[in-house]
């Protein structure tokens, strides 16, 4: 297996740390390493303990390299968290020639990212919405249409940057290359949203350990992103106070025979809790454990609620609302979330294309297998570019560098 033909997802999130490896084939990505370490150096994506998550790091790093039999140099990372914000620009760039070209549509992209960012942030995406050519707007893809001035409303994302570089820093120390930084909820969406879905327009609500993140597709692009401070952890704590039962336990109980909505658990049904300190184990209605999640979902559901109608796109999601992440595998969070966003809900789990697919067929590896779909894509674009003749590059250059004087 050449490394050149490898891609590497890595997945820090709140609860855990995911190494994915993936080898670009003709016919898509095998899945040939797998590798996952307990994390709690998170914090609503924010990293406060640099030696844990880089040990958390390594650890993956090595059980994924073991089942691939390769050594990993280097990875796309995900972010998110509270950190994050975005917002929306316009550009606009005079077309060269008769018809616009995929080069006219990376100008106008950059000439919206000319916005004043304020220092302490980075822009990690600059994402095409639509695109207007001369009079006419509306248009999703603008390329070999013939005009003389575009202009392009596109969504950009930003995140802070001390933030960046420490989740970039504990990578580095665990001697990985961070090729680049993605969007968690971009990676998920790669790796769960079929095309139809996206072009119809569908919301992916990718429900993790610290964070909830909202993402919302219309007409096939990318529309809004948000990030809610609320996620599976929070379950737990509820869970370890409500029911007076270690973290450890709580988490246990919470996968085990968890449920959003409460009214779905038989009234008589019965388990065992663990005690604090010592204390006895002792018999506790089902029931009672889903009452404290149900609560703490709905709440959940409702900010991302709000999030969706402050976009002003609620009545463009044609598809309904796509749920991944670890949270997402709760019993009942389908039928909640119907009852809350009133929408088609559906639970969505990784596309893999091939290799050791029951290994990563799980929400909880979505964003680290959207990470390797992402990184195929730049890595196959890359590969394209460099097939260009080296004069049709060079003039291509000469040109832009014209075009930027005059």
């Amino acid at each position: 297996m050449e490394s050149n033909q490898l891609v590497a997802g890595l997945d820090i999130g709140s609860t855990k740390v995911a190494v994915v490896i993936g080898n670009l084939t003709q016919s898509g990505i095998d899945v040939v390493g797998v590798g996952t370490a307990p994390n709690q150096a998170l914090k609503k994506g924010v990293v406060v303990n640099i030696e844990a998550t880089t040990e958390a790091i390594q650890k993956a790093r090595e059980e994924a390299e073991l089942m691939a039999g390769v050594e990993l140099s280097k990875v796309w990372v995900g972010v998110a968290g509270s950190h994050l914000k975005s917002f929306d620009s316009k550009g606009i760039i005079a077309i060269r020639g008769q018809d616009v070209t995929a080069t006219d549509v990376d100008r106008v992209i950059e000439a919206a990212k000319t916005v004043a960012v304020p220092q302490e942030r980075q822009v990690l995406h600059a994402l095409a919405r639509d695109f207007k050519l001369d009079d006419q707007d509306g248009i999703f893809d603008p390329v070999g249409m013939s005009g003389v001035r575009l202009e392009a409303s596109v969504h950009i994302v930003t995140g802070g940057k001390t933030a960046l570089q420490n989740i970039i820093k504990c990578a580095e120390r665990a001697n990985l290359k961070v090729i680049g930084t993605v969007l968690e909820p971009l990676a998920s969406s790669l790796a769960v949203l079929e095309d139809d879905e996206k072009k119809l327009g569908t919301a992916l609500i990718d429900m993790g350990g610290g964070t909830t993140d909202l993402v919302i597709y219309i007409q096939g692009n990318l529309a809004y992103t948000a990030s809610v401070p609320v996620g599976g952890i929070h379950v737990t704590n509820d869970l370890a106070m409500g029911l007076r039962t270690p973290q450890i336990s709580a988490e246990n109980l919470k996968k085990k025979y968890g449920c959003a909505l409460a009214a779905l658990i038989d009234s008589e049904e019965t388990i065992e809790v663990e005690g604090v300190g010592g204390r006895p184990s002792r018999a506790v209605l089902r029931r009672n454990l889903c009452e404290v999640i149900e609560p703490r979902i709905e709440e959940t559901f409702e900010f991302v609620k709000q999030e969706i109608e402050k976009s002003g796109l609620s009545q463009l999601i044609g598809s309904g609302i796509v749920l991944t992440g670890g949270g997402s595998q709760l019993d009942g969070v389908t039928e909640l979330g119907e009852f809350i966003f009133d929408m088609p809900i559906r639970k969505a789990t990784p596309n893999v294309f091939g290799g050791m697919i029951e290994a990563v067929r799980a929400p909880s590896f979505s964003t680290a297998l959207g990470l390797v779909t992402y990184g195929s894509l730049q890595e196959r674009e890359w590969l394209k570019s460099r097939r260009r003749p080296a004069g049709q590059v060079w003039m291509s250059r000469i040109k832009d560098w014209i075009d930027e004087i005059l």
